[in-house]
């Protein structure tokens, strides 16, 4: 009998996979190798991010595989919003964009792994047994360094955030929780030119240049957590 406390240590099963990806044929070989190393019998693809949202809403999976060049999204935002919509379910990057900082950058989000779109499949069976064990997959030979993570630690991200208003602070919220400028005015009832405007102020006081350093510098000190202390 397997005791409670040993439940921890069991492997991650991986049965369902979802692969959100514009190339048909890129998915159809990504499926025959995530069968290969990781027996998922049961792959998904969408072609958007919106469709990979819609998709994830209606019924869970096991795994997310997400590239983040699509049509409706670029850059991290992608993975922020899937994240915020998966939960615990592990994100894997397979992108062929490997620049160093990006990779670092993607894992900070969230990301569970990144793996190269060159990569042979023993990377991909690498990957996906240490993300099984709870752990987190980098190509070889990449460090996951601080280059983009706020500077001066949590109390520095403390003395920034306490700069914003209270209606930043409720943004930044809505920010970290993926949700795009249109669904934060509908959520506030303001209106869209309002939200960019905040949100220019926001970064501008957070000392940041784009949304997904808002978001980890928010991370560093729980701040959702603070929001409702």
């Amino acid at each position: 009998m397997i005791q409670a406390s040993s439940l921890a240590l069991l492997p991650r099963t991986f049965e369902t996979a979802l692969i959100v990806d514009d190339h048909p044929l890129f998915c159809d070989a990504l499926s025959m190798t995530l069968r290969a190393v990781a027996g998922i019998g049961r792959t998904e693809t969408a072609d958007s991010l919106a469709a990979a949202l819609a998709r994830v809403e209606g019924k869970g999976v096991d795994l997310v595989v997400l590239d983040l060049n699509l049509p409706d999204v670029s850059g991290l935002d992608g993975l922020l919003r899937l994240k915020a919509a998966v939960g615990e379910v592990p994100v894997v990057i397979v992108s062929s964009m490997t620049d160093h900082r990006m990779i670092a950058a993607a894992i900070r989000a969230g990301a569970s792994g990144f793996v190269p779109k060159h990569s042979q499949r023993d990377v991909f069976r690498r990957a996906l047994a240490e993300i099984a064990l709870g752990g987190t997959f980098v190509p070889e030979g990449v460090v996951v360094e601080d280059e983009d993570a706020p500077l001066g630690g949590p109390e520095e991200a403390i003395r920034r955030l306490s700069q914003l208003t209270r209606q930043q602070s409720r943004i930044l919220e809505l920010i970290c929780e993926g949700k795009l400028n249109k669904q934060i005015a509908f959520d506030l009832s303001i209106a869209d030119a309002t939200v960019k405007a905040h949100v220019t102020a926001i970064m501008r006081k957070l000392g940041v240049q784009t949304r997904t350093q808002a978001v980890l510098l928010a991370r560093e000190v729980s701040f959702s957590t603070i929001l409702h202390d």
